[in-house]
């Protein structure tokens, strides 16, 4: 049928569980069949020193980045506000929607590429010498983001509001399962994936279509031997889209 393309299609998503709700949503109204496999597991930050010490001295900060709805999530959830003179930016328009929802009016975001260096690009950021900076994000992660900052001379604070952690992996119910393609969505989370699989089971997963959102996802994917990588646009709309695409083609 022309409205259900992905009939038939086992899909594996791989999000957080209460990340993978919409998502999970929208391939079934397409006929698809979800199989719901999280590569990570989110929890607020165990050390939430950080926080209360950002909600105290909020005032004195000139801009805040939320790294991931995640961050949203968390970071707003601590802070509760944002004073409206203060700059507020994010990578993804997910992340920007959601700090709207809780009624930051204006925040500096990409429209087209969704990471660290497309926000570095904006105009918006260039002129930051002297600024105090302060990077909501999960444990670790990369440091472009602010190192670029600090070289461009602002002052930046790493934030911890969310921890990431590896969920066990029962990867010989998800080969049961019979998938046709999984989704992807962070280099870390391929990583979980790859280093979970068995090695007998690596070819066979290694040849299903893998849909990334990014470019540096899909370098690891064919850096692990990955042989269908479907590079989508950014979000659920980007991802359902390719999925259509490929649904709509003969398969063996």
């Amino acid at each position: 049928m022309a409205d259900t393309p992905l009939a038939r299609l086992n899909i594996v998503v791989t999000r957080p569980r209460d990340q993978a709700v919409g998502l999970t949503q929208s391939i079934t109204k397409l006929g698809g069949n979800v199989i719901l496999f999280p590569l990570l597991e989110i929890a607020p930050a165990v050390d939430a020193s950080e926080l209360n010490t950002l909600k105290q001295h909020l005032s004195a900060y000139d801009l805040l980045v939320f790294i991931s709805p995640n961050a949203v999530k968390y970071g707003m959830n601590a802070l509760g506000t944002v004073p409206n003179d203060m700059h507020v930016a994010t990578i993804g328009q997910s992340s920007a929607q959601a700090l709207h929802d809780l009624g930051v009016a204006q925040v500096i975001a990409p429209t087209e590429r969704f990471d660290s260096e497309a926000l570095l690009a904006l105009s918006a950021l260039q002129s930051v010498a002297g600024w105090k900076v302060a990077i909501l994000r999960g444990n670790g992660g990369r440091e472009l983001l602010g190192d670029t900052l600090k070289a461009r001379g602002a002052l930046v604070d790493y934030v911890t509001c969310y921890e990431r952690s590896k969920p066990e992996l029962d990867t010989d119910s998800l080969l049961k399962a019979s998938p046709h393609a999984l989704n992807v969505t962070s280099s870390e989370a391929l990583g979980n994936l790859w280093q979970g699989l068995p090695e007998a089971h690596k070819p066979r997963f290694a040849n299903l279509p893998l849909f990334v959102p990014h470019a540096r996802i899909a370098d690891l994917a064919r850096q692990q031997g990955w042989k269908n990588i479907i590079l989508t646009e950014a979000g659920d709309d980007g991802l359902l889209a390719a999925l259509v695409a490929w649904g709509k083609q003969p398969k063996p």
